[in-house]
Order: C-alpha cells, then sequence, then structure tokens
C-alpha cells in the first residue's frame, strides 16, 4: 500500500488530504478543507495577499488534522504532493515551502503536481475511468477542454479567448450586487428569475473553433443592469436567469462541437467519456445541459462529487499517486519553484500569449 499526503493552497481554499493506493484499490483516508470565505466576502473576491497569510496560519494545522483522521503519524505517508501551480503566487509559496519542509525532515519523496493535472484525473479515483476521455474544466480560473490520453499527456482543444467563466459568474454577482461568492448566489436567484426575459448573446456559437469568450456576455449584462437601475429584485433575478441560460447554450455548442471531435478521432472506443471539474461544475443547470448532451451524443457523463470538483486536496494526493505509479513523478522535486502559470500542455503554443511567469493559457 502507498499512501500520499496531498497539499493544496493555490487559491482560497486551505487543503490537505492523504489518499492510499493498494493494486488498483483506492481510498480517500482524510480530506481536510478550510474556506477563507469569510475573509474575502468584503471585498467581493479573493485578495492575494490575505489569502497567503491566511495559508501561513492556517496549513500547519490543517495538515495535522488530516493525519490525525486518517490515524496516521507523518512517517505513515510514503510521500508528498502539492499543488506547484497555477494559482496565486502567494498562495503557492506558502504549500510548496511546507512540503518541502515536511518532506526534507521526514525522508518522505516530493512530488510537485499541476493543478490542472488534479482536476483532469480526479474522474479516475472516484469513477475508475480510463484513459482517453474528454475533461470540460470550468472555474473561476481556467475554463478548457481537454483531451485527457495519460498521466502527463494532455491536449488542449479548447480554451477561453478573454475570461473564465467562473470570473463571469463572479463579476455578474458584484454588478448585481449579489454576495460572494457570486456562482452560487447567481444561480440561487435564476431559480426564480425568466431567462427569456433579455435577449443575451451565445459568444462564439455556431463557431467551427472550439474557443469559449464570456467578455461579450459580461458587457451585455452590465448594459441590460445599466438601463433598469435601480434594479428591483425581479429584475436581478431575471438577469441572473438570462446570464445563465446564455452560458448553457454557450457551453451545449462548445462542448456538443467537442464531442462530435472525440468521435471521429476515435470512432473504437465504445462508451467515450465526458468529465466535467471546477467549482462551475456545482451549477446545476449546467450539469443538467451536460447530462442530457451526452445522452444525446452518445458519451457517458462523469461529474466527481462537489467536494471533488472544487480545490481540494484529495486531487492533488491522488495526482501524487498516479505519476508514482506511472514512474513520472519528478526526481528533482526539491529544485522546483511554485509557477503562477503552468499549462497542462506545455508544449502547445501559448493560446493568449506568454511573458516572464510562461504562457498564459
Amino acid at each position: 500500500m502507498t499512501r500520499v499526503l496531498g497539499i493544496e493552497t493555490s487559491c482560497d481554499e486551505t487543503a490537505a488530504a492523504i489518499v492510499s493506493l493498494e493494486g488498483d484499490r483506492s481510498e480517500v483516508l482524510s480530506s481536510v478543507v478550510l474556506s477563507q470565505i469569510a475573509e474575502h466576502e468584503a471585498f467581493g473576491g479573493v485578495v492575494p495577499e490575505i489569502a497567503a497569510r491566511a495559508h501561513v496560519e492556517a496549513l500547519d494545522g490543517v495538515v495535522a488534522a488530516a493525519l490525525a483522521d486518517a490515524k496516521l503519524g507523518l512517517a505513515g505517508v510514503d510521500a508528498i504532493a502539492v499543488t506547484a501551480g497555477p494559482g496565486l503566487i502567494g498562495g503557492l509559496i506558502v504549500g510548496v515551502m511546507t512540503a518541502k519542509a515536511l518532506a526534507a525532515a521526514s525522508g518522505k519523496r516530493l512530488i510537485a503536481v499541476n493543478h490542472l493535472e488534479g482536476h483532469a484525473l480526479t474522474a479516475r479515483l472516484t469513477d475508475g475511468l480510463g484513459f482517453p476521455y474528454l475533461l470540460l474544466l470550468v472555474s473561476g480560473g481556467h475554463t478548457q477542454i481537454v483531451l485527457v490520453r495519460g498521466v502527463g499527456s494532455y491536449e488542449r482543444w479548447a480554451t477561453t479567448i478573454d475570461d473564465a467563466l467562473g470570473e463571469a459568474f463572479d463579476k455578474t454577482a458584484k454588478l448585481l450586487g449579489l454576495p460572494y461568492p457570486g456562482g452560487p448566489s447567481v444561480e440561487k436567484a435564476a431559480v426564480r428569475g425568466d431567462a427569456g426575459r433579455f435577449d443575451l448573446p451565445r459568444p462564439l456559437k455556431g463557431e467551427a473553433r472550439l474557443d469559449f469568450s464570456f467578455s461579450g456576455l459580461k458587457t451585455a449584462v452590465r448594459q441590460a443592469a445599466k438601463t433598469l437601475e435601480p434594479l428591483r429584485d425581479t429584475d436581478v433575478d431575471d438577469i441572473c436567469a438570462s446570464f445563465q441560460r446564455a452560458v448553457s447554450e454557450t457551453l451545449a455548442d462548445r462542448v456538443g462541437r467537442s464531442l462530435e471531435r472525440f468521435h471521429r478521432e476515435f470512432p473504437s472506443i465504445a462508451e467515450p467519456a465526458l468529465v466535467v471539474a471546477g467549482g462551475v461544475a456545482a451549477n446545476g443547470e449546467i450539469r443538467s445541459m451536460l447530462t442530457t448532451l451526452c445522452r444525446q451524443r452518445d458519451f457517458r457523463f462523469v461529474a466527481p462529487p462537489l467536494e471533488l470538483c472544487t480545490d481540494n486536496a484529495v486531487m492533488i494526493a491522488w495526482a501524487g499517486l498516479e505519476r508514482l505509479r506511472a514512474g513520472k513523478a519528478d526526481e528533482n522535486a526539491f529544485d522546483m519553484a511554485p509557477r503562477s502559470r503552468w499549462p497542462l500542455d506545455e508544449d502547445a503554443a501559448p493560446a493568449l500569449g506568454g511573458g516572464r511567469r510562461g504562457a498564459k493559457a
């Protein structure tokens, strides 16, 4: 049996977990997630400096709690996996330096994990999924469709050319005066609203390219809100419902074209699968749309439990185990530095340019 301690501090959740693997049998031994929602609520979004300081204060206790829940000491784990990027650099530094210290003090193996790879491989832990499959990653920082060929082998088919979908949800909520976090607030308001009241755009719908765009949709929401000021509660509900419907129909078009491409490129796979991950994957209307779309296109729809769709350390520990099993754990992990940018498909040309920190997407 191999046990890996995972550490996740890439944004505003301080998390630690222990996952074990014996043969093909995996088990989550513990999972502790400490949210920082209260610290950032007054600002309507995550403040990087506040997030980093909160990680410093909480991480030692969160790791100790994960070990205690698993009834293990540090000597009982075989390796330590940590999110090394992408994410907010302050938080990443806290997690990486803590993991390095623990590994050095205990003589354990250290594994640097790409946060996006954690999302990409979670379905193999929860559903035993085989390669290859498609991943729809929809979060506050990323909106991508990725072909998952194997551990460490990823091909980006689509990305957002401007804003991530989670960011669009959060900014819509902030514009309408809804509480943070924005995604759940917009979804709650949308349940009460009329999705047909506002004719909002479906960006890139109908285009052959598979990419996403959400900045124009945000602008349309702002314009609709300004024409009605001061907004009544029913106006806010109707805008949220119309926004969510536009997002759902846009995703249906983009993802549908990706499923067709998968069928063309892998015609021999009897039961192809689409995996959805990221915080936006918790949205009920989006999940319902994807379920229907996959049923129509003869795809298996795989959505991990909600607690494993948002940021967590289980997925980091599992990605570490996958890398160990595949012989792809970096032998020089102690030399690695945190990376605020770290595309899964590192060999691909940057979709949005790059800089000193690396490719943007």
